[in-house]
């Protein structure tokens, strides 16, 4: 009976290594029919994380990059769109959400309560978040946590601060020297509700500080230009 119950647990040991095996197997394929980053979906070593920071916001404290996305973009950047997570959600979890192929969903980058900046799609490549592909070819988009669920959807003043820095450093990098808000389509920082009219993102709150955002960022550039 021992006997049969070693060769009964091998066999079950060989079989999980075998599935793990095809697992991984298996997203590799999917990788590579999709051309896809091997850095994608996965924690990255400190020499990848160091080189994905060099291509990014060095003010990113997480990163966790999401296989949702078109590589690379297929414009150039000079947009800014702004969402709201409607909630707090940690960064380390979202980046798990992001990950799900099935969502069809991601951002650039993601601000939580406290401030922290997290990467989930590299710059150079279009994040899927605005229900408009042109734009967001052209955005860096970001998502923004809440302080409050649903009413003003009101975000802290710890992640407004770090939104406004974010958005400086994009537009530092991708030499846009000003943010303009026009309440359409046709400014370079836009919401995430001009694209799809179902959604009230990014919420009372941050739309109604859209032109201190542009107002702050542009006078933040002006002046290191200067």
């Amino acid at each position: 009976m021992k006997e049969k119950l070693c060769k009964y647990r091998d066999v079950c040991l060989l079989l999980a290594a075998f599935c793990v095996l095809a697992a991984v197997v298996l997203l590799n394929w999917r990788s590579v029919v999709r051309g896809l980053p091997d850095t994608v979906g996965r924690s990255l070593t400190q020499g990848e994380l160091a080189q994905v920071l060099e291509r990014n916001s060095p003010l990113t404290q997480y990163v966790y990059l999401s296989p949702n996305a078109d590589f690379p973009r297929q414009d150039s950047i000079r947009k800014i769109t702004i969402h709201h997570m409607a909630d707090d959600i940690p960064l380390e979890r979202l980046g798990e959400v992001f990950a799900e192929e099935d969502r069809q969903a991601s951002a650039n980058y993601a601000v939580d309560g406290r401030g922290r900046v997290a990467l989930y799609v590299e710059e150079a490549n279009r994040a899927w978040t605005s229900s408009s592909p042109d734009n967001d070819h052209q955005a860096v988009t970001i998502e923004v946590a809440n302080d409050e669920i649903g009413g003003s959807w009101h975000v802290s003043d710890a992640a407004y601060d770090a939104l406004i820095d974010l958005c400086v450093d994009i537009c530092r990098r991708n030499g846009i020297r000003e943010l303009v808000y026009t309440g359409d389509e046709g400014g370079n920082l836009t919401i995430h509700k001009l694209f799809n009219p179902d959604t009230e993102c990014p919420g009372p709150y941050l739309e109604s500080r859209m032109p201190d955002i542009a107002a702050e960022v542009t006078r933040r550039l002006a002046q290191e230009g200067g």
